[in-house]
């Protein structure tokens, strides 16, 4: 490279940004699974970080995104993952984030229960 520096072009800088950019049809199925998370943690503080939107509860709880092909509950937790293994296996998933697919309903039971074990996780944590 000859010194010039990369530039990148300026993404969504808050969660209303970062929502209002997406595809009106896609926003109503991150709405979705959006309220699941409020209804299961309606304390914690919702942030964005890392180009995502993260709810926070004694530290990160869970993140949410879209992208082209599928929308992801990021779960940040490789052992809740492990733990919930059999529910988990429907879906195409990485070490501690699920990826869901447009077409399919939102496993609303499903994400909520994460939620809450996650939020007893970081609550233990917090109390070592």
């Amino acid at each position: 490279m000859d010194g010039k520096k990369v530039r990148t072009a300026k993404g969504p800088e808050s969660v209303e940004e970062y929502l209002a950019s997406l595809p009106v049809t896609v926003q109503e199925i991150i709405g979705n699974l959006r309220a699941v998370i409020r209804s299961a943690a309606p304390d914690s503080k919702e942030i964005f970080r890392y180009r995502i939107p993260i709810f926070e509860h004694y530290g990160h709880l869970v993140g949410y995104a879209a992208y082209q092909d599928h929308y992801s509950l990021h779960l940040m937790s490789p052992r809740l993952m492990n733990a919930f293994e059999g529910e988990l296996s429907a879906f195409s998933r990485t070490t501690a984030t699920i990826h869901f697919s447009y077409d399919d309903p939102l496993p609303k039971d499903l994400v909520y229960r994460l939620v809450k074990a996650r939020m007893a996780e970081n609550e233990a944590r917090e109390k070592r």
